[in-house]
């Protein structure tokens, strides 16, 4: 399936310059959103995962129902002072902006498998911080999984050793 044709481009969104990627008008197609989570489950199915780490708030619609599908548990990562318990935190760059993200201290154990999974792969700002939330638990990342990867924007050059799966380029 081509799933570009399902997805939206919003021009100078939220700021002049920037070319919003919406996946809004795949998700209200509940056949193509299927076999978005279907195609990303194809894509990590061979890797070891415990849990699948989806950030704050898109990160939640893919994360979760990939989860699912596989069988695995879901660890939301929040923007700071979100999660009632415990957490650990860190600052991160926006394409356009900063904020921070937390996770409960008690989400993951040393050792635990974890795939992230989010919307869109831009800066790699939002990814690299996950992975460092992740990693200060005793995680293991296993990689990362996105509907879109905005390849000009080279965020994989904050991965690492970390692989990256996407289901569309731009």
């Amino acid at each position: 399936m081509n799933f570009k044709e399902h997805i939206r481009v919003i021009p100078d969104f939220p700021q002049p310059g920037i070319r919003f990627k919406d996946i809004t008008t795949l998700l209200k197609q509940g056949g193509v959103y299927h076999e978005a989570i279907d195609a990303l489950k194809e894509r990590v199915s061979h890797l070891e995962i415990d849990y699948i780490a989806g950030p704050e708030a898109r990160g939640f619609v893919i994360g979760a129902p990939l989860a699912y599908a596989l069988g695995v548990g879901f660890i939301p990562i929040r923007k700071s002072g979100k999660l009632p318990g415990e957490c650990v935190e860190a600052d991160y760059d926006l394409e356009y902006g900063k904020d921070k993200l937390a996770m409960h201290k008690d989400a993951i154990q040393p050792g635990d498998r974890v795939l992230i999974a989010d919307d869109l792969l831009a800066t790699g700002g939002t990814l690299a911080t996950t992975i460092e939330l992740i990693r200060k638990l005793g995680g293991e990342v296993v990689g990362a999984a996105f509907l879109i990867e905005l390849s000009y924007l080279d965020g994989r050059s904050k991965l690492g050793n970390v692989e990256a799966y996407s289901l569309m380029e731009y």
